[in-house]
Order: C-alpha cells, then sequence, then structure tokens
C-alpha cells in the first residue's frame, strides 16, 4: 500500500454498483437477489457487513460462515467501491435494501461517521476493549470523545529494517579493530588512529537505539562489494517521514479528536526537523525520485543496509529468501530514537469494524464485531497479509511481533475533520525541509494556518 494515494489524493472516484459477495450459507443461483427477499425468505436473522479491500474477502468469507453456523444467523459480506464510501453507507442506511449494520472504516473517518449518525458508541460486546486484548494505541484509534465507536481490526505502521548479515559483518569488523587495539596494535582507520574505548563505543551502536548509531555504522563500516548506501527510505511519503516527529507533533490529542489540544509549533518538533533535514546532506536522496517499491527493491537488492516500511515488506522479503533473490538475514527494530534526548514514534492506521447506527440488528452487529476482532483475528495475517491489532495472535513469525510492537509505541492518525488537510501541509513541509528550507519559519506557518482553519469552523 502506498500511503501517498491515501493522504494526498483528492480525486473523486464515481460509485460503482456494490456487488455482494455471499458466504456458503448461500445458494450460488441466488447471489442476485436483494436484501428484502432475503430477509423474508429465511428466519435467520441477516445483517449485512460493508468493506472495500478485496484483499480481506477470504478472511471476511471464511469469519461470516464460522459465525453464522455457530449463532444461526446469517452475515452477507458485501464487497463495494472504496470511493465515496461513507457516502454510500450513509445513502444505503437511508434507502438501499442491503443496509449495512456494520463495515470496516480506517481511524481517521470515525469523526465524520459519527457525526453523520453511521457509527454508535459500541457495547463492547464482551467487554474486550481493553488493554490485556489490545494496545493503547488501538484503543485510542476507536474512542471518539471518550466512547468506544468502533472494535480494532487490523493496523499498518513502520518500523526500522536492517540486513542483519551486513550488521554481523560491521560488528565482525568493529570486534576485529578491538582485538588489534587490546593486543598494543596500532588501528588505523580512515586514517585516523582507533583507540580502543572508541571501538567499544561504536560497538555498542549495534542497539540501533537512535540515528546516531546509524550514522555510526555509515562511518565504520568497510562496506562489502555491492552495497551502494547505508539507508534509504521514501522521503517523499508522509507515512515514512512522521516518525521524526511523532513524539512532539500533537494534533487533538492521544485519541486525535480534541481540537483544543494541538502543539505544532515547538522547540522538540523543530529540533527533530533539522535532524532530518541534515541527514540529506549525509544519505542524499532526491524526493522527487525516489519511491517506496524502490527503496525495498535496493534492500532486497543487498544494496542499501537499513530502510524505514510497512508491515508488507515481511512477505516480500520471505518470498524473496524462498526463490533465491534475497541472500541475507534481516531483522526488524522500531524507529530509532532521533538523538540521545530526542525520541520518536511512528504513524500508523487502524482498520476498524464500526456498527452502523441505523442498524436495526445492533446488538448481533456488535456480537460479530467482536468476534471478527477477537476469536477470529489469529487468521488475519495468514489470509489477508495484515496484522491484527488484537494482542493475542499465534505467530512465531518474529517480523510480525516487532510490528505489534512498532504499533503499540505508535500514534495515532487524527479524527478531526477540521484538519483534514493537514497531511498534505505536512507533507509539502517536509519536502521544504529536506530541501534546505528553515524548519520553524514553516511550523510556525503551518501552525496558523491549522489553527485558523479550527477557528473557522
Amino acid at each position: 500500500m502506498h500511503f501517498k494515494k491515501r493522504f494526498l489524493s483528492v480525486a473523486a472516484v464515481i460509485l460503482c454498483t456494490a456487488a455482494a459477495v455471499y458466504s456458503s450459507t448461500l445458494p450460488m443461483g441466488k447471489a442476485g437477489e436483494t436484501g428484502d427477499s432475503l430477509r423474508v425468505g429465511s428466519n435467520k436473522e441477516t445483517i449485512y457487513f460493508w468493506y472495500t479491500d478485496d484483499s480481506m474477502t477470504s478472511f471476511i468469507n471464511s469469519a461470516t460462515v464460522e459465525f453464522g453456523q455457530d449463532k444461526g444467523v446469517r452475515v452477507i459480506p458485501v464487497l463495494t467501491s472504496e470511493g465515496e464510501y461513507l457516502e454510500a453507507i450513509g445513502q444505503a442506511s437511508l434507502h438501499g435494501p442491503q443496509m449495512p449494520d456494520l463495515y470496516l472504516l480506517t481511524n481517521d473517518s470515525l469523526e465524520k461517521a459519527y457525526l453523520a449518525g453511521l457509527a454508535t458508541e459500541t457495547g463492547d460486546e464482551g467487554s474486550i476493549c481493553n488493554t490485556e486484548n489490545f494496545p493503547q494505541a488501538a484503543l485510542s484509534a476507536v474512542k471518539y470523545h471518550d466512547k468506544n465507536v468502533a472494535y480494532p481490526l487490523y493496523f499498518e505502521t513502520s518500523a526500522l529494517i536492517y540486513n542483519a548479515s551486513y550488521m554481523q559483518q560491521w560488528q565482525e569488523q568493529q570486534e576485529a579493530k578491538l582485538a588489534a587495539s587490546e593486543s598494543g596494535e596500532e588501528v588505523v582507520d580512515g586514517g585516523e588512529v582507533v583507540e580502543g574505548e572508541e571501538t567499544k563505543d561504536v560497538l555498542a551502536s549495534a542497539s540501533l537505539a537512535t540515528v546516531d548509531d546509524i550514522l555510526t555504522v555509515a562511518d565504520t563500516f568497510d562496506v562489502p562489494e555491492g552495497v551502494e548506501g547505508i539507508m534509504r527510505w521514501d522521503v517523499s511519503d508522509i507515512f515514512y517521514n512522521y516518525w521524526f516527529v511523532g513524539s512532539y507533533l500533537n494534533v487533538g490529542g492521544e485519541a486525535g479528536d480534541d481540537e483544543s489540544n494541538i502543539d505544532i509549533n515547538n522547540a522538540e518538533t523543530i529540533q527533530c526537523l533539522e535532524v532530518y533535514q541534515a541527514l540529506n546532506q549525509f544519505f542524499s536522496m532526491e524526493a522527487d525520485t525516489i519511491t517506496y517499491d524502490s527503496v525495498v527493491q535496493e534492500f532486497v537488492d543487498g544494496k542499501i543496509m537499513f530502510t524505514v516500511a510497512t508491515s508488507d515488506i515481511i512477505k516480500r522479503l520471505e518470498t524473496a529468501k524462498e526463490d533465491g533473490s534475497f541472500a541475507f538475514d534481516y531483522g526488524i527494530t522500531s524507529v530509532p530514537r532521533v538523538s540521545a534526548e530526542l525520541d520518536s514514534a511512528a504513524l500508523s492506521v487502524t482498520g476498524a469494524v464500526v456498527v452502523n447506527g441505523y442498524s436495526e440488528h445492533k446488538n448481533l452487529a456488535n456480537e460479530f464485531a467482536a468476534y471478527l476482532v477477537t476469536d477470529y483475528a489469529d487468521t488475519l495475517y495468514e489470509k489477508t497479509g495484515k496484522l491484527a491489532a488484537y494482542n493475542y495472535t499465534d505467530t512465531d513469525n518474529g517480523g510480525v511481533q516487532m510490528f505489534k510492537q512498532a504499533y503499540a509505541d505508535s500514534v495515532s492518525l487524527p479524527k478531526m475533520m477540521e484538519t483534514g488537510n493537514y497531511w498534505i501541509q505536512l507533507e509539502v513541509l517536509f519536502s521544504k525541509v529536506w530541501n534546505g528550507s528553515d524548519a520553524a519559519t514553516l511550523l510556525e506557518e503551518l501552525a496558523n494556518q491549522i489553527s485558523t482553519q479550527i477557528s473557522e469552523e
């Protein structure tokens, strides 16, 4: 998924006629029946579940079958167009025969859904919305003004990906320098004499805890043939840049819904952006030519040592290892601190199951939503490649577990409609900072613009 499209696209897509994807509880020949005739023709209570991402179809179809058989009800999944999705749900709720009783929606649209009556406070079926079942990031993502208005199903965030084979080579090089120094040999690196204590400090950088640690690796690594750069990431996409300012750029508070809680222009954010700007001189990346796919391919090819990526990279690397096109080991860890003094936090988006405020079957809809995000969540990654927000998913994939930790440490997308163009403006700001503009001036301009937008509402 390219997050630039998510944040920057303003093109309207004409809503196609929704095509229902029926579970095995319906005969194939009756797929064209209307919702009214289905309800009349069956004694089972029937609910409709809308979604837009075809990659979810196998997961959703399987869940509807198992839940329906277990409860003696009928859940009909409807795959529809992503364009004007909430508007289509609203129209169907007022006029359509297949009104969605619940649907999938990302957390940044929950305010719009709630204010339109298309989301309602959940019954928290089974009292599942707690920190035993979900990280706080997930719970905050589905809250609106202290109400649970959805159930967290899946998430996406970013993390630091590193070539573990290269890291091992680098560490062996540093250990060899340390051994030589301790034996009394004079170790020369780049024309400078290297002291033993200095090499110990360098070895401590193997933790990759800060951006400075990565720069230390870059300064001290005698890179193997074929390595063209130490680190690259998609600097043109806010999703892969936001971690630099995520700990200090506050838009709407923890739940992203409080217009009185906004802090954009502060000293820490300015310092973080200045670090970001300085990296352009170190890594020399052109924002207008680099793409997410290009840097991931460079990582697969062994041309770079570090990148920032979303969770889709796990399957891409595993597939490449199987077919032999990726001949290395790799590691995943949370994004590093900006510096020893400045923290970081990645951005996250949460896919949530929303119960329609217009539904006449809210109890059953809540029950199915709770089942989907907990009892059935263990199959989500296998069937869709998406990572479940639920804590207790059964997987021995270390990469999945690291991304789940990164999600727990992340900052959720805000929900406020007044800041709907915030991402476009922030994208422009990052681009200008990357190319040398003054961070403090740009942050002040952005803060004033957002303040004006909110006061005018």
